[in-house]
């Protein structure tokens, strides 16, 4: 199946990511890595309910990962794995995510 993980910044920073050779992640290992990636970028709960909901993950860790890690080869693999997690954990093959407007759209 065909995957594809869109990362914004606004009109002039888009950054695509097909993942038509990249193995699925399972589930279980998208929840560890975005929880590892949550931790090691220590981010906040962005909401009040005390619960971190999944979109909420997503984009509270590209959010601190910064454009960096989409756009430059070194973070290339990070990106993947970025992307890879998205679609695993929201269950979803495409997935737009708009870092400033702090949206997921499918």
């Amino acid at each position: 199946m065909h995957n594809e993980v869109d990362v914004s910044w606004g009109e002039a920073a888009k950054y695509r990511f097909e993942l038509r050779d990249a193995q699925p992640m399972d589930i279980e290992d998208a929840r560890a890595w975005f929880d590892a990636q949550f931790k090691a970028f220590d981010c906040e709960i962005i909401r009040s309910v005390g619960k971190v909901l999944s979109v909420d993950k997503v984009l509270t860790v590209a959010q601190a990962a910064g454009e960096d890690y989409f756009s430059k080869p070194e973070h290339r693999e990070w990106a993947t794995n970025f992307a890879r997690a998205t679609c695993a954990l929201l269950g979803r093959p495409i997935v737009r995510v708009d870092v400033p407007g702090m949206t997921i759209g499918y």
